[in-house]
């Protein structure tokens, strides 16, 4: 797969659903993550159709930079080619059964938007003004976390008890995905201008320095607190269906 080729929202969209449709067929749970994502993906289009970004040529540079990076790290670990710490740890989780579908996804977004899109923006805004991107970079992360939102009614045909235990529980999803997404916003601009202010040479060493830092975030993922670890446990048991219709279930409708 020869991704330097990639210029367009459009052949991104094309390759994530061959991953998502290889998922399916292997029963592979990283396809919940690729399924939310392609999503993402025809969100930014769509918004760059409609005028919602600032400049619509420039977010499409950004959004395809940014999918690359997952692609590389998708195809690089089904080769067994080293990859980032903190996207071999979302892989490398996907075959247990603990973890339900949510978990799956914060820890694809950990990688992604705490690593990924901060790598992305400094590469977009390569010597230009950082700054400019500023306002769109944000409405990326807005389109996540509304979408990571949406994931409770989308799998609500998986396990419908799971309103009630998230009603009971004082919504341990939102806790979670707020978390994720206030070190998003909080962590992957700041390091897209540390990057920006940074010589070639200490780029590499930065962006390796970073993986191993939010590898950490995983722990809290997987493990944030006896309560919350014990409702999620409810939660994985009374999941309905397979990997597969899991999948099916987060698609683009």
């Amino acid at each position: 797969m020869d991704l330097q080729k990639i210029t367009t929202i459009d052949e991104i969209i094309i390759l994530l659903e061959e991953i998502v449709i290889e998922s399916i067929e292997n029963k592979d749970s990283s396809g919940y993550f690729a399924a939310l994502y392609q999503n993402v993906t025809f969100r930014i289009k769509e918004g760059i159709s409609s005028g919602l970004f600032d400049d619509g040529p420039r977010l499409e540079k950004l959004d395809v930079i940014f999918a690359k990076r997952y692609l590389e790290a998708y195809y690089g670990y089904h080769s067994s080619n080293v990859i980032s710490k903190s996207w071999k740890i979302a892989f490398d989780t996907a075959p247990r059964y603990w973890p339900i579908v949510l978990q799956h996804l914060l820890m694809g977004m950990n990688a992604h938007i705490n690593l990924d899109l901060g790598v992305a923006a400094a590469e977009t805004s390569k010597g230009q003004n950082l700054k400019n991107l500023e306002n769109d970079f944000n409405k990326i992360n807005e389109i996540l976390s509304s979408l990571l939102h949406e994931v409770e009614n989308d799998l609500s045909v998986v396990w419908p008890v799971l309103k009630y235990i998230l009603k009971w529980t004082g919504k341990i999803d939102d806790y979670l995905v707020d978390f994720s997404m206030k070190l998003a916003r909080d962590g992957a601009w700041k390091f897209a201008n540390q990057l920006d202010q940074a010589s070639e040479n200490e780029v590499e060493t930065m962006i390796a320095e970073r993986d191993r830092k939010i590898v950490d975030i995983v722990r809290f993922i997987l493990k944030p607190g006896f309560i919350a670890s014990l409702t999620l446990g409810v939660i994985r048991i009374t999941e309905r269906g397979s990997i597969t219709r899991k999948i099916q279930s987060l698609r683009k409708k």
